[in-house]
């Protein structure tokens, strides 16, 4: 339980960062698709090399995906809804014939129905994340975070020698 709080403190620590809103939004948006996507697939490998190669931002991805993961599960009836439209359309099943007969896409288990369907349904909602998460944080930067560093407390806080202390302790040592 305590991971979870420091998590989500580090999280609240980035929002108020100089960290660049895309590279928060975008890696909200690749914790939705960690999130929704069933674990130990190719899927998941492909998104942590995005997540590794891109300046995106990982302690975002990781505690989304904690938190779309609880969503992924009440979701999985559409899923596999979604999933068996996909899967029953006759003019892709061609398609779908020649991509089980490849080497590594089977280990993707798209002939799975919640399998398919997730995918399906994350990258339909993907750029609706990353634009979600962009406006929120952006909002959030410039409404609580400005409202807050104007405030008597916060003025009384930054005045504290443990404040400076702190403040010189996190800009040598991070």
């Amino acid at each position: 339980m305590g991971l979870i709080f420091k998590q989500i403190f580090q999280f609240i620590k980035l929002l108020n960062s100089d960290t660049a809103t895309n590279q928060i939004a975008a890696g909200i948006a690749m914790g939705f698709v960690l999130g929704m996507t069933p674990a130990f697939s190719l899927q998941t490998l492909v998104v942590f090399i995005c997540i590794f190669l891109f300046r995106i931002q990982m302690g975002a991805a990781f505690l989304s995906a904690f938190f779309f993961k609880f969503a992924a599960y009440l979701l999985d009836p559409l899923f596999d809804q979604v999933g068996a439209i996909v899967l029953s359309q006759e003019g892709l099943k061609p398609i779908f014939t020649t991509l089980y007969n490849m080497p590594i896409i089977p280990f993707t288990r798209f002939n799975n129905t919640i399998v398919m369907g997730s995918g399906v349904v994350t990258l339909a909602s993907f750029p609706v994340v990353f634009i979600l998460a962009r406006i929120l944080v952006s909002k959030y930067r410039q409404k609580v975070v400005e409202k807050f560093k104007e405030s008597k407390l916060w003025k009384a806080v930054k005045a504290t020698s443990l404040y400076k202390w702190y403040y010189k302790y996190d800009e040598l040592y991070g």
